[in-house]
């Protein structure tokens, strides 16, 4: 049986932290950016934190 190949479009969008979570990134931070203030624009530059059972299939695709 041949071995399973990472996903290279999972690999780019998300990133496993040192405890095993999924981070990736909020989503709608293309542009129109002007009408949001600025606690909107703070909390959209941080990461999300994906829960476990994303965080396991996540892990599953980027590293197999």
């Amino acid at each position: 049986m041949p071995k399973m190949k990472s996903k290279g479009a999972v690999k780019k969008r998300f990133r496993i932290s040192k405890s095993g979570k999924a981070l990736c990134s909020h989503p709608g931070r293309g542009h129109l950016h002007a009408a949001y203030n600025g606690k909107t624009r703070r909390n959209l530059r941080r990461r999300i934190v994906l829960n476990t059972t994303w965080s396991t299939l996540i892990r599953r695709m980027v590293k197999p």
